[in-house]
């Protein structure tokens, strides 16, 4: 078993540096050397040295019960494919019994993985990924286990493992600490159930493709409501499904000619007026 942890029992953001126990991710996997993978660079890797989250990998092939390490056979009824044998993931499970936070299958059947899940998930204390391959898991230490599946999307992995390290990705940069301007965590894609708008940045005219003259306006009114006029289009244009959504549960503004306002709407009417200093 691989532990990734730091020596510093301080968490970079906690209120007054207070002690705060890293976030715990805890792999069950055929490859423990794909974790910390990318998650070992960046602003994932500097909060993995920093004690803000502690990685640990096992070879779900150390509680294989042969000689030859095996950890599938052939499906009862036939068909194509392997399936990984109940008796070795449950070993598995059974050693890492301490470890903090819900236990997850990555399995293409699961319930579609969110921004609201990646939020619960950094709630917890930590979770435990099951990384699964060949045709997947036997499905009796599914239920015997009260396994939850997850999935990143319609379409079908090589194996669990890019699941794990995209779900954990997601929850590890919402960690207190972890990112560094908090206003930045409100305005991305899903926060307000819409897509992000769109950024720029310099220079000011490319290859003859300008800026839009609201954002160099300086109007924190106009800014914010332009901003989000362009996550709403964005959002119908690409993602009916989310706008649906959104528009069903966003309340009534009778001042927007019955409009249902946004959280966005509520937030900026107070500040319609501001300046960019």
């Amino acid at each position: 078993m691989e532990d990734r942890t730091s020596g510093d029992d301080e968490t970079q953001g906690h209120p007054q540096g207070a002690p705060r126990a890293p976030w715990q991710a805890t792999v069950l996997t055929l490859f423990p050397d794909m974790f910390p993978g990318p998650l070992g660079l960046s602003i994932a890797g500097k909060a993995l040295e920093t004690g803000i989250w502690a990685l640990k990998s096992l070879d779900i092939r150390d509680f294989a019960r042969n000689k030859h390490r095996s950890v599938d056979d052939t499906p009862f009824g036939g068909g194509a494919g392997m399936v990984m044998r109940p008796d070795v993931v449950d070993a598995a499970l059974d050693a890492i019994e301490s470890e903090p936070g819900p236990r997850i299958y990555l399995s293409p059947r699961g319930r579609r993985f969110d921004q609201d899940r990646a939020k619960a998930l950094a709630a917890e204390p930590g979770a435990v990924f099951v990384c699964g391959r060949y045709e997947g898991l036997d499905e009796r230490v599914i239920e015997a286990r009260g396994l939850e599946e997850l999935s990143l999307g319609d379409f079908v992995l090589s194996g669990g493992e890019p699941a794990a390290l995209a779900m954990m990705d997601a929850v590890i940069r919402l960690l207190p600490g972890v990112m560094g301007a908090a206003d930045g965590l409100t305005e991305e894609s899903f926060e307000d159930g819409l897509l992000e708008y769109p950024l720029y940045t310099q220079p000011r005219d490319w290859k003859g493709r300008t800026i839009p003259e609201v954002l160099l306006s300086g109007h924190h009114g106009r800014i914010k409501a332009w901003r989000r006029d362009e996550a709403e289009r964005i959002t119908k244009e690409r993602r009916p499904d989310l706008w649906a959504r959104h528009v069903k549960d966003r309340p009534v503004d009778p001042s927007r000619g019955g409009r249902k306002r946004s959280q966005n709407d509520r937030r900026d009417s107070r500040r319609d007026d501001e300046k960019v200093e």
